[in-house]
């Protein structure tokens, strides 16, 4: 145990973890974050905090993780190379130690063009890999880039994402291997809709034995119906979306595609399981949070932790 952390304790003592995203509200309001936080909390190990994913802004993943360590929740913090120099990224990481952050995903970012501010300036002064290699060196040598020592090591459980579906896909298992060579300990991947595609991600990554070295959560998620799969495939960068789920998505009239999307994960979930080396899910449900205990219900994965792991009600509700 390097950071401590409950997702960290759950995934070394050999349980199916569960993860899920929070989606950052565009308010300044901590409710909106506490409200969605809570629906998850009972469900997942971890609750994910993005950094502007999509290159679209929201609340920081901080400022979200401020928030969430405040009222007892178990965060992931994400952190992207997109708009921030190493300096920036390396006082966020102290600062999100000193709050109680102790899992971080190390991330390299969407490009500025993908979002609603193509205008922006990137930075990218670090990629995933360096950025995993500069957060294993603060926690390890406890000292900065620059060889300044540093009074206090962050405690941190790090991990990387992986798209199993990106091209060329013989390379992808090898990709991944330089993320854990540079200190990931955990992956979540991007959506996982091709099953057939996803075994041979792994049957790779068993082949590497990489399966020992970290612990992999398969990313998942509900579809409202089969235009937002369509949208997803043409629009999020990596997402990958058979026709054969579109094909299913379309045969059920469109008021019922919403409980097909969510019925087609819960047996993905099913069927990842069965899949030796993948060690949890990952779930996505963006702006549908209250899928995600339905979802895990299920799929059979409740109940998710013990009772004296569960933060007191009075905190959750009233975290101030």
């Amino acid at each position: 145990m390097r950071a401590g952390s409950r997702l960290e304790k759950v995934l070394r003592s050999g349980r199916f973890a569960v993860t899920a995203e929070l989606n950052p509200p565009d308010s300044a309001d901590p409710q909106a974050v506490y409200e969605r936080a809570l629906v998850l909390a009972e469900v997942c190990d971890a609750i994910n905090a993005t950094d502007a994913s999509g290159a679209n802004v929201h609340m920081s993943s901080v400022g979200v993780c401020a928030l969430l360590t405040r009222a007892g929740y178990e965060p992931v913090l994400q952190v992207s190379c997109r708009d921030r120099n190493r300096i920036a990224l390396q006082g966020d990481l102290l600062g999100a130690a000193a709050m109680g952050v102790r899992n971080v995903l190390c991330l390299t970012g969407d490009g500025v063009q993908a979002g609603d501010q193509p205008e922006a300036k990137p930075v990218f002064d670090l990629d995933a890999i360096s950025l995993l290699r500069m957060a294993s060196t603060m926690r390890d040598e406890g000292r900065f880039l620059s060889g300044r020592p540093l009074e206090t090591a962050p405690h941190f459980f790090l991990g990387a994402a992986a798209n199993p579906f990106a091209p060329p896909l013989a390379f992808r298992a090898q990709h991944l291997e330089k993320k854990i060579d540079a200190g990931a300990e955990f992956v979540q991947t991007q959506f996982c809709f091709d099953i057939e595609a996803f075994k041979q991600f792994m049957a790779s990554v068993r082949d590497l034995g990489l399966h020992e070295r970290a612990f992999l959560l398969a990313g998942v998620g509900p579809l409202r119906s089969a235009k937002s799969a369509e949208w997803m495939q043409a629009n999020v960068p990596g997402v990958v979306i058979p026709e054969a789920v579109v094909r299913r998505l379309r045969g059920v009239p469109a008021d019922r595609q919403r409980q097909e999307g969510k019925r087609l994960c819960t047996e993905i979930i099913q069927q990842l399981r069965e899949i030796p080396g993948v060690s949890g899910v990952h779930v996505m449900a963006f702006r549908q949070e209250e899928l995600v205990a339905e979802i895990i219900e299920a799929a059979g994965l409740l109940p998710r932790r013990r009772p004296d792991a569960a933060p007191p009600r009075s905190r959750r509700r009233s975290p101030h």
